[in-house]
């Protein structure tokens, strides 16, 4: 028998059964962070149980779209389910990208549930050095 510390445990459990599993035309929201690391944007997104071929990212123009499914797992006839809290369905996050960041280039790893997206900033959007001529000279853009 599994005890429940968490009183509003049972509340959570409950918004959830009345709006249901997500699915492809309602899916449900999915955590994530998100950081700039150097010459990069880090992006990471929490779908722990999710097995890597269950999701789909992509990119069209700007806006990254991250899907994933969480299936449920096939049981044996004779188990008898007690308690199931973790969600399933469909989860799902839309970002608008910047016109500095590199779309082309976007590396994604997926480890103990955490899917990072690094993003690399593109070179004419990184900060550069202006040199002034003087007198009259040519001036030159260097970076």
């Amino acid at each position: 028998m599994l005890m429940r510390t968490d009183p509003f445990r049972e509340l959570d459990r409950l918004a959830q059964q009345l709006m249901g599993p997500g699915t492809w035309s309602r899916p449900s929201p999915m955590p994530m962070d998100a950081h700039r690391e150097g010459d990069q944007y880090v992006v990471a997104f929490d779908i722990p149980g999710v097995s890597a071929d269950a999701i789909d990212i992509d990119v069209e123009r700007n806006m990254l779209t991250v899907k994933a499914e969480r299936r449920p797992v096939t049981k044996a006839d004779d188990v008898q389910m007690e308690l199931s809290e973790r969600p399933l369905g469909i989860f799902s996050r839309q970002i608008v990208l910047a016109d500095t960041l590199d779309t082309e280039h976007i590396q994604a790893d997926y480890d103990a549930g955490v899917l990072t997206l690094r993003i690399p900033i593109t070179e004419r959007a990184k900060p550069r050095k202006i040199a002034i001529g003087v007198g009259g000279g040519r001036k030159e853009i260097s970076g």
